[in-house]
């Protein structure tokens, strides 16, 4: 159905979710369910056809029929629509809840829940004053109905049924301070399809626990916890009826470093949890006070925080290297950039240690197939260029550590980041993921060497959880994205030596590599002009990444664990295949 049934349901029937294994589907209390509805509203797709495709002048007409019972002139112009969509829980769902609920000294609470059903539910916000006609209607249902079971999709009309009054009804989705890539995905679909009064598509999620006693409160925290990204997402505890959420932006402040000094940025950096550490507060002071003289504002001190997620603290390679008092005569940097200075390497080296990537030479006048048109579909044309291979790989460690699945998809996607960015553009080909952790630990799979004694930091996921779930995070943002992982590699160790030392990769490592193609012309980046305007192109500003290079090189522990998981960006594959789209336009368009 256009793209928007593989956006957000996957082989098992529910939506990916970073935060969790078994994410699946949420709902609230508050909506009746279908058997509480009266007889007038009830609203089942039992059968409709798939529409004749457009032509491009729209002269042909569809012949899908519609819904068993059309939306009246109240629902369809109303602010949000409801549709909602059956799925099947995965069948790792209920395991996984109880056994997190376990873990944390609540087993009791795990015989209370008897089953879990759950349900997608697409909330549809129309342009205010408009309307869906009856074809516009016939459209957006053929759009968010599953291929093979169109009767699983209800207008206004839930799927989930409390059977008893210890049920819990949950349901979670996007913040709505922010619209989703899915949303914009969603509703450039229906533009495209015609529907222009839809302004914005959200897909939350939505879970009916069957219980035969009321959870208690600590175990409902821990299960919204378990099934929804706190930054991202939120609950909705009553059906959406606006995406307004009342929130009025606060106004700039300046920050008077000028005349308070040092002492002004550590007030913002506490107040606003920015993860600062003494060199980034030192840094940030002299730059200001010394180098530009003038005061900051807290967006630009809050830009700083989300950018210094350098996790890698590369400038410490062009730094001195003092050891044991005496200061060696070169840096890390020159000591790897002395490997480029015979002839032969500088002739076959394009781009090293100064760009996103590296690239050496490669062939003239490939045949390449290029578009004829780069704002609209239409056909390609087989044309030649001259295309360089460029290849660049990263480790997101800390990060795959706190957020196994975020950690390891913004591996792939800020690796995917630096091969579109490398020159003026690159075209991304193929990856490469790796991953290095402790014990694994496997239930029923004793080893002899592993040590169950052996405590890890309660801030880190476990080894065997890093194992599948960064696994899982880095292959769901390459298949979205549309980069296919080729080659990779995974190891577990974790022993203690006769001295008594503990050897073990606690801090996991993460690898990640991908191999691109640049155009001849675009190795170059070219000089910055006066007049120039700087453009952040990407997702919305959550606090992703705040402080993540302070955060991946202090000591970890449950007194940094809020900043830690501010420090974990979170992927979103959708837009990341968004800008590739338009780097790839970019680049086609030659000189």
């Amino acid at each position: 159905s256009l793209g928007l049934a593989y956006n957000c349901k996957t082989s098992n029937g529910t939506k990916d979710h970073p935060s969790s294994r078994a994410a699946a589907e949420i709902g609230p209390k508050t909506r009746k369910s279908r058997q509480e509805r009266p007889r007038n509203q009830k609203d089942t797709l039992d059968s409709f056809d798939h529409p004749k495709q457009e032509s491009v002048n729209g002269s042909r007409e569809s012949t899908m029929s519609s819904p068993s019972k059309k939306p009246t002139t109240e629902e369809s112009s109303a602010g949000v629509i409801h549709y909602y969509r059956q799925t099947e829980p995965a069948h790792s769902l209920l395991p996984s809840i109880q056994e997190e609920l376990t873990t944390l000294g609540l087993g009791a609470e795990c015989a209370k829940i008897t089953s879990i059903a759950t349900e997608s539910c697409f909330n549809v916000q129309l342009q205010e004053g408009t309307r869906l006609d009856d074809n516009q209607v016939k459209i957006l249902t053929w759009l968010l109905a599953e291929t093979f079971e169109p009767q699983a999709l209800a207008l206004e009309t839930s799927f989930l049924t409390a059977s008893q009054s210890n049920d819990w009804l949950l349901e979670v989705g996007p913040r709505m301070t922010f619209t989703s890539a899915f949303s914009s995905n969603a509703t450039s679909i229906c533009h495209a399809c015609k529907l222009t009064p839809v302004v914005r598509l959200e897909l939350s999620r939505r879970f009916l626990f069957h219980c035969g006693q009321e959870l208690s409160a600590e175990a409902q925290k821990i299960i919204k916890s378990m099934l929804h990204d706190r930054m991202t997402e939120q609950e909705y505890p009553t059906p959406l009826t606006t995406f307004d959420a009342g929130v009025t932006p606060q106004p700039v402040q300046i920050i008077p470093i000028l005349e308070e000094g040092r002492a002004a940025l550590e007030q913002i950096n506490n107040s606003m949890g920015l993860g600062f550490d003494d060199f980034d507060l030192d840094y940030y002071t002299n730059l200001f006070k010394e180098k530009l003289g003038r005061n900051p504002t807290d967006v630009e001190c809050f830009d700083m925080g989300q950018s210094n997620s350098e996790h890698s603290r590369h400038w410490f390679f062009g730094g001195k290297m003092v050891i044991d008092g005496v200061e060696k005569p070169e840096t890390l940097f020159q000591m790897v950039k002395a490997t480029l200075k015979s002839d032969e390497v500088k002739e076959n080296s394009i781009i090293a240690f100064h760009d996103n990537s590296s690239a050496i030479r490669g062939y003239d006048n490939v045949k390449s197939l290029r578009p004829t048109s780069l704002n609209q579909a239409g056909p390609v044309k087989i044309g030649t260029q001259t295309l360089h291979p460029i290849l660049t790989a990263e480790t997101h460690n800390f990060p795959s550590g706190v957020a196994p699945f975020s950690g390891a998809e913004t591996g792939t996607g800020g690796r995917l980041r630096d091969v579109m960015a490398t020159g003026r553009g690159a075209y991304p080909v193929a990856g490469i993921c790796a991953y290095c952790v402790g014990n694994l630990q496997i239930p029923g799979y004793k080893l002899p060497w592993e040590d169950e004694t052996f405590v890890y930091p309660n801030n880190l996921a476990s080894p065997l959880t890093i194992e599948i779930d960064a696994s899982n995070g880095a292959s769901d943002y390459g298949n979205k994205y549309g980069e296919p992982v080729i080659h990779g590699f995974t190891r577990s160790f974790g022993q203690r030596l006769p001295n008594g030392e503990r050897y073990e990769w606690v801090k996991p490592i993460m690898f990640s590599a991908g191999v691109g193609q640049m155009d001849g012309r675009h190795t170059a980046k070219g000089e910055c002009e006066k007049g120039m305007l700087v453009v952040k192109l990407g997702g919305p500003a959550y606090r992703i990444g705040i402080g993540g290079g302070a955060a991946s090189s202090r000591v970890q522990s449950s007194e940094n664990a809020d900043l830690d998981f501010d420090a974990v960006q979170r992927g979103d594959a959708e837009m990341g295949n968004r800008l590739n789209r338009l780097m790839r336009a970019c680049c086609d368009l030659g000189d």
